[in-house]
């Protein structure tokens, strides 16, 4: 599976992987795991299946989506993509936040956001945070349908900070922390399953395999 440089404007990378059909997916990354060196493409498996487009975008600043350059990168990107009449964004931690601020910049059907940030003021990332400004959550726009995944074990303030919204489905996990919610997801394969449910804007489908791994919808009343 090969991936070719899009666009190479620091801080921003952008990989693609070309392919069939009228589907992109835009999958963001998280701050990765070495701060030395920029971020490396996420969900490319799950992003990929069925021989689908997708775009990879890596923000070597690590701005959360806040970077001023971010709503022209992605209008160049997605007219380098070529055209698509269905737009997923995934991503992770900070990858999430900037899916779910990509809606308010191209058309955007669906969002997967695992673990985002409602605040930046965590000290968990502060290193990268303290020179950015704190908008609060990173609500999406109200034409797309956003699906959140939060591990309670150490992100409930994080979760709770986002608000309601019909156009949102939030999923708890009580037991998993925020670094082993997407592994955890991977390791029962049901992120591909995600993708294409999300895809096919079919919630019910996203809903049942959400609840397989062990995801509990947020009550009305929770937060927000």
């Amino acid at each position: 599976m090969t991936l070719r440089r899009l666009i190479d404007a620091p801080p921003w990378r952008v990989d693609i992987a070309d392919g069939d059909g009228d589907a992109l997916v835009l999958a963001f990354a998280s701050i990765g795991h070495d701060p030395s060196r920029p971020p490396s493409p996420e969900f490319v498996a799950s992003a990929r299946a069925g021989n689908r487009r997708a775009l990879f975008l890596m923000d070597a600043s690590r701005s959360w989506g806040l970077d001023p350059g971010f709503p022209a990168l992605l209008h160049v990107a997605l007219a380098a993509a070529g055209p698509a009449t269905r737009i997923l964004a995934i991503g992770s931690s900070m990858g999430a936040a900037c899916a779910l601020r990509a809606t308010h910049h191209i058309p955007i059907q669906t969002v997967l956001a695992f673990g985002p940030q409602s605040r930046l003021t965590d000290p968990r990332w502060r290193h990268w945070t303290a020179g950015l400004p704190d908008p609060g959550p990173p609500r999406p726009a109200d034409s797309s349908w956003s699906v959140l995944f939060h591990g309670l074990a150490d992100d409930h303030d994080q979760a709770m900070g986002f608000p309601t919204a019909p156009a949102i489905d939030h999923l708890l996990y009580p037991g998993l922390t925020h670094a082993r919610l997407a592994p955890h997801l991977k390791e029962r394969g049901a992120l591909q399953g995600l993708v294409d449910a999300a895809l096919a804007e079919n919630r019910r489908r996203l809903l049942r395999i959400a609840a397989s791994t062990g995801a509990v919808r947020r009550a009305k009343g929770m937060g927000p």
